[in-house]
């Protein structure tokens, strides 16, 4: 597997990963919140607890990348993690079309990569490592705006794990394989196309899971 004895893993990202996380930062069972952070987290250290990981959530709702960019020093270095997994870019997309009148929050493709280029290469150099998500939206059409959109921005997230060496999870593909096999709408996972049901969660942690090579 990819961890090892005693590491310290940290989720940093949007609402995806907070679901009530404890502040200011979720490091325990009572305090992880709800999400697949949480879902990982539990079957980390149930599988393997002679590894005494540390896994922290610093997850924040409604978070852009230049968000996360502000606080990267006091969530993410100061915390001294071994590993960062970083999902982040669907409010950077999603305030281009819920808030069309509002530009000022919008966070356009160029900023989001060069945000995001800062922040792993602050980081890799201190870590043994890091892993990549891409953004999604469960809308399964690919020709509707707000999915070419999260698209492009997920190009990003992939193009960057490639130039960089890090391991970097499609999460959009998961999503998109799974409502295949499936035959399934996207509202059996969530109302909105963004934020997973318990049973999109347990998708979110299986594939999350998978990739680091844990041991089912």
């Amino acid at each position: 597997m990819l961890f090892e004895k005693n590491d310290r893993i940290l989720f940093i990202g949007d609402s995806i990963g907070d679901y009530d996380r404890e502040r200011p930062v979720g490091d325990s069972a009572d305090g992880w919140g709800t999400s697949y952070v949480a879902d990982v987290a539990s079957m980390l250290q149930a599988a393997y607890p002679a590894y005494r990981m540390r896994i922290m959530n610093v997850c924040t709702s409604g978070h852009q990348s230049r968000d996360l960019e502000k606080r990267w020093d006091e969530d993410v270095m100061n915390n001294r993690p071994d590993w960062v997994c970083m999902m982040i870019g669907i409010n950077d997309v999603w305030r281009q079309y819920d808030c069309p009148d509002r530009p000022e929050l919008w966070y356009g493709i160029e900023d989001y990569e060069a945000a995001l280029c800062r922040m792993i290469e602050k980081t890799l150099p201190k870590v043994k490592g890091m892993v990549l998500m891409t953004p999604y939206f469960l809308e399964q059409n690919k020709e509707d705006e707000m999915r070419k959109t999260m698209d492009a921005y997920g190009a990003v997230v992939k193009k960057l794990g490639e130039k960089y060496g890090i391991l970097t999870i499609d999460i959009q593909k998961m999503w998109d394989d799974f409502f295949s096999e499936g035959g399934l709408h996207p509202h059996a996972i969530c109302w909105d196309c963004i934020h997973p049901n318990i049973i999109g969660r347990k998708v979110l942690c299986r594939t999350f899971l998978k990739a680091v090579g844990y041991e089912w």
